[in-house]
């Protein structure tokens, strides 16, 4: 009988069938968690300054935070406390300094700009004010996430984005442009354009800052069930209490400093 370990099962199916002897497998599932179960995120001292000279100013101060495959992590807390800074770090959208800081087990401190270019589109990004080109029809913006992959330029990337417009309850807008549809509906498009790729990680900067509260609700809902689908990783950074539960876990941070006790201080702001 198979094992009941949940680590035999995260094995590749192709692996797992072709281990028979009992003793090679729990010497594999023994060495296993570094191999197979490797954090996607992984932060370890890390700390960031802005500025030069006299003017350095220090804005992260020893973080240290590891998010797995698949979870859906939320990091809240003050505003000008480091979140959007630490966001922009795990994405590659500027260099990490000091510290490890390790995406998809690759570590960018002190990454050369083409590292952080293909690591970039490994992940889906989805900003506040949902940054769709306005010149673009629904279906152009999300069509252009795809041109940036290599994997998909033999494939109907016309027929991927639409897809994805319906998948996400747009298929009767996506010839329509950014200016003909509501804040809800062009965040949908900012997730559709995320996803559409099938990226390991997603970033979400305060997607509901700019939505009432249903269609803030309706976003972060389908943010949750495509990224259970596709098996990524979502770390999202909301001041917005009422979706605090959708996460896995939630994180808190304050003076450019991860807490402790994170449960309890995020679910106690107001």
């Amino acid at each position: 009988m198979p094992t009941k370990d949940p680590m035999w099962w995260a094995l590749p199916t192709l692996l797992r069938n072709s281990i028979k002897n009992p003793m090679m497998r729990e010497s594999l599932l023994s060495n296993s968690t570094s191999f197979d179960l490797e954090p996607v995120i992984s932060i370890s001292n890390l700390h960031h300054y802005f500025g030069e000279g006299a003017l350095r100013k220090q804005v992260l101060f020893d973080i240290n935070l590891a998010i797995n495959a698949g979870e859906i992590v939320i990091m809240t807390g003050p505003s000008g406390s480091g979140k959007t800074t630490l966001l922009t770090l795990m994405g590659g959208l500027r260099s990490a300094q000091e510290g490890s800081l390790k995406i998809l087990g690759q570590e960018i401190c002190g990454a050369r700009k083409q590292q952080l270019t293909q690591l970039r589109r490994q992940i889906g990004y989805i900003f506040q004010a949902h940054n769709l080109m306005t010149f673009l029809t629904a279906r152009e913006n999300v069509r252009m996430s795809l041109e940036l992959h290599d994997q998909f330029l033999n494939q109907d990337i016309n027929v991927k984005a639409i897809a994805m417009l319906e998948h996400v309850g747009l298929g009767d807008r996506v010839d329509y442009y950014p200016e003909k549809l509501s804040g809800g509906q062009k965040q949908r498009v900012a997730i559709a354009r995320a996803l559409v790729s099938h990226p390991k990680i997603v970033l979400a900067d305060e997607p509901t800052a700019a939505l009432d509260k249903k269609s803030g609700r309706d976003v972060v809902e389908l943010m949750q069930k495509l990224a259970k689908e596709q098996g990524c990783t979502i770390l999202l950074v909301t001041h917005d209490n009422r979706i605090l539960d959708i996460a896995d876990r939630i994180i808190y941070m304050e003076d450019g400093q991860l807490k402790t006790n994170d449960i309890d201080m995020a679910t106690t702001m107001h």
